[in-house]
């Protein structure tokens, strides 16, 4: 497996020390991930009061995503805005119901049917002038604001360490699940401008990846 979000409430794995099966690979879950992804949406937002949350109920792995934020959000003074999203066809009622409770920014994951619909996302976020917080910089290149996580190739490259390992003999069992040990931010400047955003020099002087 590569980049799980959390093989263990999955039910892929027992434990990321032991997987004790026929499993094992890499997770895209990291210490405190969620918190320091808040921190820099709130550094980036001036003002960040109520943030949004895009997620797939039926997706385990996201589920452990709300229940960090649910600690997060309060830690840094902000209230969270829950939008559950489980088909393709819940996308007008949802986000209908999202901006009622006016939210100032906005996360959301990579869940698989979200990610299928990521372009329609970022133009509605966009259009609404939501500054947006996503896991990976591919979603920030196709035009989304921010992205703070895991490197992918990396943890592809990793993956590749595994299949040399089992195909050598190893069983699956006896190989650690590895959390991710690079991480990357990457800000989109161009949709900065579109929100009407000045994004901290402090911000930026980090970033891994600037997209003018």
């Amino acid at each position: 497996m590569i980049g799980i979000g959390d093989p263990v409430r999955a039910g892929f794995v027992t434990n990321l020390a032991r997987p004790d099966g026929n499993i094992t690979g890499t997770t895209n879950l990291g210490p405190d991930l969620i918190g320091k992804r808040m921190e820099i949406l709130k550094e980036c937002v001036p003002g960040l009061a109520r943030v949004a949350f895009l997620w797939n109920p039926d997706n385990d792995s996201n589920l452990a995503f709300l229940e960090e934020l649910i600690i997060a959000v309060p830690a840094l003074g902000l209230q969270l805005i829950s939008a559950p999203l489980r088909t393709s066809n819940d996308f007008n009622a949802v986000f209908a119901a999202m901006m009622q409770r006016r939210p100032n920014a906005f996360v959301t994951t990579s869940d698989p049917l979200i990610q299928l619909h990521i372009g329609q996302i970022i133009d509605f976020m966009v259009e609404h002038r939501l500054p947006s917080m996503y896991q990976t910089k591919e979603n920030v290149r196709a035009g989304g604001l921010i992205a703070y996580g895991p490197s992918l190739p990396d943890l592809f490259r990793r993956s590749a360490w595994y299949v040399h390992r089992i195909l050598q003999g190893a069983k699956p069992a006896d190989l650690p699940v590895e959390q991710p040990t690079k991480f990357e931010l990457s800000i989109n400047l161009r949709t900065a401008r579109a929100l009407g955003l000045t994004v901290p020099q402090t911000l930026i002087s980090v970033a891994d990846e600037l997209i003018e």
